[in-house]
């Protein structure tokens, strides 16, 4: 889908603050204490709970400090696992991957809430659709009741989510009344959530939708599945090369090439094992952190922008 391979180092020659709509015109970079100009960074992992490798190699990751935010699948089998962690870890800048869909083939998740309550959402089988297909109606208020038993799930196990953003990025793609669904369940709960001023010109529901006190960042750059594994370095370096004054999220996925997630994600390569262990070893790596000294980047967490509303 569009958005989920969107490049903005590449389309955008301006430089954009960051801003909350409808407050004054100190940028959020600004109120956290850096310049207007500032290249400010987030590193942020997808899919976390989805397998035992993927929750393995975040935490290291996350560790390491090339990582420094990650949004966690309630739904998944290794849920419990992430949870515990978060638990423990408080500090650690972890937000809810609000997911509708189950797109693997042989490994499947679905709904927290009762199926019958959330019938649009599951197949015949009970799990959430591979994909949605245009023959896929979706009822809207079917996604709210499953946001909000995702959230209270990972409330109930010990996790203090600092921000909401959705897998595959269905929330804010597939239409304004899920994307209200998504608002109103954040602005209830009063949490920060993913979206990107990039995306303003392809979906116009987005802009008009959001309250002043809704954080907005600037950019977003995920891989696109036509890099070959051997320009992946080369992607990266040129993301961070070419980064906008601003905040940007870098919208990673990691995992170790196990065999567990080699067998989980057997049926197609993208976002697969080794996939995954490409975006691992660059955002472990002394290159990376290299970069970021000599470009002057600035890492920062959704619990630091959450402080700037």
């Amino acid at each position: 889908m569009k958005l989920a391979h969107i490049v903005s180092f590449l389309l955008v020659a301006a430089c954009p603050v960051l801003a909350a709509l409808g407050q004054d015109k100190a940028s959020v970079a600004q109120r956290l204490g850096f310049g207007r100009d500032a290249k400010l960074l987030i590193v942020h992992a997808d899919d976390v709970g989805m397998t035992h490798a993927v929750n393995a190699a975040t935490i290291k990751a996350l560790e390491s400090g090339g990582v420094n935010s990650a949004s966690i699948m309630v739904p998944c089998p290794w849920f419990p696992e992430i949870a515990d962690y978060a638990k423990a870890h408080p500090e650690v800048d972890f937000g809810l991957h609000l997911t509708l869909t189950s797109e693997r083939v042989y490994y499947r998740w679905g709904p927290v809430a009762p199926r019958d309550r959330v019938t649009s959402l599951v197949d015949e089988n009970g799990y959430f659709w591979h994909d949605w297909a245009a023959a896929t109606r979706i009822d809207p208020r079917d996604a709210e009741v499953e946001l909000r038993a995702q959230i209270e799930r990972a409330y109930a196990m010990g996790i203090r989510p600092t921000h909401l953003d959705s897998h595959q990025y269905r929330l804010y793609a597939n239409g304004k009344e899920l994307f209200e669904a998504l608002l109103r369940v954040a602005h209830e709960k009063k949490l920060p959530f993913f979206v990107a001023r990039d995306w303003f010109a392809e979906h116009l529901y987005l802009e008009p939708s959001l309250s002043p006190g809704d954080i907005v960042i600037d950019h977003t750059v995920t891989i696109a599945p036509d890099v070959p594994a051997e320009k992946w370095g080369d992607f990266y370096r040129a993301a961070i090369k070419n980064l906008q004054p601003g905040v940007t999220e870098f919208v990673v996925h990691v995992a170790f090439a196990d065999e567990e997630m080699k067998a989980a994600t057997r049926e197609r390569e993208t976002w697969g094992a080794a996939w995954r262990q490409r975006d691992f070893d660059f955002f472990t790596s002394a290159e990376f952190r290299d970069l970021l000294r000599d470009e002057k980047i600035h890492l920062v967490t959704w619990r630091e922008l959450a402080r700037a509303r």
